[in-house]
């Protein structure tokens, strides 16, 4: 908690105007977003104490503070990954900072497989719930009440409310948007054929290497959850071809506009 608290106070000096009650992180690909916030405050995570490091290509290691469609917002442009090797409590070590900082409402984006067969490269979908495929849980260990219960309810992990909201957005944008179940799987390899074919018998929708960590956390500081995933790729086994974080990158970039439209919106006119 006392590392929260001095990373919290860190960023508190260089805020220059409300604090951010809207927390952004932006997964492989889809950190433009955060170059359309105006007035940025931006702070290189390597110079906010306590803070990882990104390593990932697609993730450019900063916050950027400021105002997205008349908002105050605080985003991470690059998010930690369990297979950097980190630790599950600083993977998401930045939720419990925006939760310090006064952060309310947490919109969480990735580049995820699609597992669901109706699905199309350059998809969104909004995350209805989550699988865990892990092995592991951010809140093991001793529980700081502080924090958050030690048996955190996580049967609307992602809010109903948000998600609602999402889809009249998408309406209004005249966006095909999907839903699904988004499944967490550690990485840094790509699924095997058989992997995938499992997971849609388990019923998920798409697949990633991050999110879950960060929406677990987020629940037990009690923010409320709006997932996205752009769905970068056909996970293994359904068009037989190799994946590489290429394309993965190359998709994100061409469904960016989309993106940014359906993300700006969602944030223009939440109450």
């Amino acid at each position: 908690m006392s590392q929260i608290k001095e990373s919290a106070s860190f960023i508190a000096t260089k805020l220059t105007g409300d604090k951010p009650a809207l927390g952004l992180i932006l997964g492989s690909g889809l950190g433009v977003l955060a170059d359309e916030i105006e007035n940025p405050v931006v702070i290189p995570y390597g110079d906010i104490p306590h803070f990882p490091q990104s390593t990932v290509a697609g993730h450019k290691g900063q916050l950027v503070i400021g105002q997205l469609e008349g908002k105050q917002v605080i985003a991470m442009q690059g998010r930690f990954h369990y297979y950097e090797g980190y630790r599950m409590e600083q993977v998401t070590f930045p939720v419990r900072v925006m939760k310090e900082i006064g952060v309310e409402k947490l919109i969480v984006t990735n580049a995820a497989g699609g597992i669901n067969e109706s699905f199309n490269p350059g998809d969104l979908m909004l995350i209805q719930d989550h699988i865990n495929m892990m092995g592991d849980n951010p809140l093991i260990g001793p529980n700081e009440e502080e924090m958050g219960p030690r048996f955190p309810d996580m049967s609307q992990a992602y809010n109903r409310e948000l998600i609602t909201h999402a889809e009249k957005c998408a309406e209004k944008l005249h966006l095909n948007v999907q839903k699904g179940v988004y499944v967490g799987n550690t990485g840094p390899s790509y699924e095997t054929g058989a992997e995938i074919s499992m997971l849609r018998t388990l019923g998920g929708d798409a697949v990633g290497m991050s999110t879950v960590p960060e929406v677990i956390v987020a629940n037990h500081a009690g923010l409320k959850v709006l997932g996205i995933s752009c769905i970068s790729n056909m996970a293994a086994g359904i068009l037989d071809q190799p994946l590489s974080h290429h394309e993965v990158i190359e998709t994100t970039e061409k469904v960016k506009q989309d993106f940014l439209a359906f993300v700006k919106e969602i944030v223009r006119s939440l109450p």
